[in-house]
């Protein structure tokens, strides 16, 4: 397992989380994901074999939100 912390751009709105949530919950090799608003950043715990942090990085910009920084850190 993998953990991995996107740094976004400032979330300006509760529904904001719940896309970006429900964007990843379906994603197969994210094992658990939680968006922090107020520090707007996402943590995901992921199967390296099955996807990658780069990949989750992706899916998140092409919900439609800038990814700042990407911090990985193996378990």
């Amino acid at each position: 397992m993998t953990k991995v912390i996107l740094q976004l751009e400032a979330l300006t709105c509760p529904s904001c989380l719940q896309k970006i949530e429900t964007g990843l919950a379906h994603q197969e090799g994210i094992l658990k994901s939680k968006v922090l608003f107020n520090s707007s950043k996402v943590k995901a715990e992921i199967d390296p074999d099955k996807i990658s942090a780069k990949a989750v990085a992706q899916i998140v910009s092409k919900l439609g939100y800038e990814v700042e920084s990407v911090k990985v850190k193996e378990a």
